[in-house]
């Protein structure tokens, strides 16, 4: 079965450096991820290359206990990962800079149905794509709340 391709994509009106301090520290992700029940990353702060997560994320009625890891980090801008138990799914994370201080966050998404989930693709891919929109949008608010660092 092929898997659920999804991204999303806000513009927020901080710097780059800012955002990505964000996007790349797992311990901020129930703040931003609806249904993060709790993320326990091995490594605090920015993730780097081997970073493990255990996460419970409650969605589509259903509670999930997924780990994962780190499989590439790009200096200050972009980060790839995959679950290795749980729910098979990979993705990224990208902090784009704009001109006059603004960025763009990217979140990509691939999930891999099994079971029964198989038969509700359809319904599953819409449910995920709203889902991911809605964190990219909570994302941002998050962002442009942070105070500056100097």
């Amino acid at each position: 079965m092929r898997a659920v391709e999804l991204s999303a994509a806000v513009e927020v009106d901080r710097p780059a450096d800012d955002v990505w301090r964000l996007v790349a520290d797992y311990d901020r992700d129930p703040q931003w991820r609806a249904g993060v029940a709790t993320m326990a990353p091995s490594t605090s702060g920015p993730v780097v290359v081997g970073t493990t997560t255990a996460e419970r994320l409650r969605t589509a009625g259903r509670t999930w206990n997924n780990t994962g890891v780190v499989t590439s980090v790009g200096p200050g801008r972009r980060f790839t990962w995959r679950t290795t138990s749980g729910v098979v799914a990979s993705g990224s994370r990208t902090v784009v800079p704009l001109p006059g201080g603004r960025c763009r966050v990217e979140l990509a998404l691939s999930v891999r149905p099994d079971g029964v989930q198989r038969l509700l693709r359809p319904l599953l891919a819409g449910v995920l794509r709203r889902g991911l929109a809605a964190d990219a949008a909570r994302l941002r608010l998050i962002a442009v709340r942070e105070p500056a660092r100097g």
